[in-house]
């Protein structure tokens, strides 16, 4: 479907973009994730023409992306923009019109999503009038509603309450089931774990590590122990054989040296902590990104 090839794009004394290539196919998630500033968003731009690169090669179904196929592509920016003064309804007829959309079936795609959303009874609302959650549903729909080949979503999740998290999560899956390829950028690694078939992690805008979310977690190893407990676990990151730890209120993730058992850590652990788990398995995405971009950096 897009196939993006050694991609560079540089602003004065700084080269934002390094390099970066990576596809997408059709009924396939690509997460392209990274901390705040690693590219990801000019990536993006360059790869919808918004910017113009400086170097590389962006394929869309195997020909060069023109101005031909733009209504293909379906586009939510990080910088959301409605109309603030307009209905909800008039707001997305128009964006749909925009797009080519015949006035009977954009308007019937319409109703399909807002009753989907559950924003039926705000059509009439002007957007300002909107919580910001319920703004950004209806920026999706905007993007979305003519139907395109290709999603690219920057920060989708951003400013999310968890119901509408999850909400977005399902409607993302329902369209990789329809055969949509899907851009999402994010610094959230849990939603890359759970959404992606693929991932790009972009630092300083080179791509540092990419492949299946499987295949990554594979690569470093399922010398991982997950716990959850009662009590103060500070002192674990400091046992004997816990290489790196990822440190909650009552839960951990400690990566073990190579060679060490974790059974032998567990008679450590219980003299001081009610455990509640104790389970081997592969890493998380996250201490993964901890591991590959640092963690001064990761939290920059």
């Amino acid at each position: 479907m897009l196939r993006v090839s050694n991609l560079r794009k540089d602003f004065t004394a700084i080269r934002a973009v390094d390099g970066v290539s990576f596809d997408v196919q059709s009924g396939h998630i690509l997460g392209l994730i990274g901390r705040n500033g690693a590219g990801k968003t000019t990536t993006i731009r360059c790869i919808l023409n918004i910017f113009q690169p400086d170097l590389g090669e962006i394929l869309y179904e195997g020909a060069p992306f023109t101005e031909a196929v733009r209504n293909q592509v379906g586009y939510l920016p990080e910088e959301r923009g409605l109309y603030r003064k307009s209905k909800l309804i008039d707001t997305i007829l128009y964006f749909a019109r925009l797009r080519g959309m015949e006035a009977g079936l954009a308007k019937s795609e319409a109703m399909r999503w807002l009753k989907l959303f559950e924003l039926t009874d705000y059509k009439d609302k002007r957007v300002e009038e909107l919580s910001k959650g319920n703004q950004q549903k209806v920026q999706f729909i905007t993007s979305i509603i003519h139907d395109p080949k290709l999603i690219v979503l920057d920060e989708p999740f951003s400013g999310l309450d968890p119901v509408n998290q999850i909400l977005f999560k399902d409607i993302f899956l329902e369209l990789k089931q329809r055969g949509k390829a899907i851009i999402f950028s994010t610094h959230q690694m849990d939603q890359a774990e759970k959404l992606s078939d693929e991932i790009c992690l972009i630092d300083h805008g080179r791509v540092v590590l990419s492949g299946s979310v499987r295949d990554v977690k594979k690569r470093y190893g399922n010398n991982t122990v997950h716990l959850e407990y009662e009590g103060k676990g500070a002192f674990l990151k400091s046992l004997p054989g816990v290489k790196s730890a990822m440190m909650y209120e009552n839960s951990a993730e400690l990566q073990l040296s190579d060679g060490f058992s974790s059974q032998t850590l567990l008679p450590l652990i219980i003299q001081s902590l009610e455990l509640r788990k104790f389970e081997l398995r592969e890493p998380s995405l996250q201490s993964i990104f901890i591991d590959v971009v640092g963690e001064k950096e990761a939290h920059a």
